[in-house]
């Protein structure tokens, strides 16, 4: 399933400032440095921290090491272990930028709506650091105007809406005429509560299912983001303003 390009046109058209998630729309982060070993690593770090209690057999398994992040954080929200976890979780998603692949089509995309004056940014559970190296490496940072990532209050992170109004704020946008960009059901809700209209990237039915269980319009769920692209040259979007 893919919204259609006249959809597409639709959503875009009043769009001058576009929020974008990092990992699945820019780009797949963790490629060559899979998120189920940082996983494994970061249990390995909760245990030498003296906070293994805190995670059951089936919690140590995950794959997901934002969720055993939050995990331990609703447990032990107060403690100092917590920081040094995302600490150490952005020093792996950092070691991670150099092998992250470019989402297909994301590049042109962003160049081609800075080319029609939208204004970008970054909005991700991810660090901001990580975002910003990854732009560098893409040669895209001047095409984004801010970048929003996870705080040491890891409350905060989607689906929170914090890092999308920080960044709206931060670019004077009128929440209506901005569009999130995420894969997840955290990017969906975030925007939700944020007033933002969504845009679903899904790369596999699974991610697509998912996206349309957590409230996302057919209409506006793509597997490919060159549609995107070209609704977008064809849509009469104009100028930020």
């Amino acid at each position: 399933m893919t919204a259609s390009t006249e959809s597409l046109r639709k959503l875009i058209a009043p769009v001058r400032y576009v929020l974008w998630d990092l990992d699945g729309p820019l780009c797949r982060l963790f490629a060559g440095h899979p998120a189920g070993e940082i996983a494994r690593g970061l249990v390995r770090k909760i245990d030498a921290l003296g906070l293994g209690g805190s995670l059951t057999p089936a919690e140590r398994e995950r794959r997901d090491p934002h969720a055993l992040l939050l995990r331990v954080a609703a447990l032990h929200p107060d403690g100092d272990p917590v920081g040094e976890l995302e600490e150490w979780l952005t020093g792996q998603e950092l070691a991670a930028v150099p092998g992250a692949r470019p989402t297909p089509y994301a590049d042109p995309l962003i160049r081609t709506w800075a080319a029609v004056g939208a204004v970008s940014a970054v909005t991700t559970n991810n660090a901001a650091r990580v975002a910003a190296a990854y732009l560098e490496t893409r040669g895209l940072a001047g095409c984004f105007s801010a970048l929003y990532g996870r705080t040491r209050d890891l409350a905060l992170m989607k689906p929170h809406p914090h890092a999308l109004l920080r960044a709206l704020t931060a670019l004077g946008a009128d929440p209506s005429r901005a569009l999130m960009i995420g894969d997840s059901p955290s990017d969906c809700a975030a925007a939700r509560r944020a007033g933002v209209p969504f845009l679903g990237y899904a790369r596999n039915e699974e991610k697509a299912a998912a996206l349309l269980a957590a409230g996302a319009s057919p209409a506006a769920v793509v597997d490919d983001l060159s549609l995107v692209r070209t609704a977008l040259l064809t849509s009469g979007a104009g100028r930020a303003s």
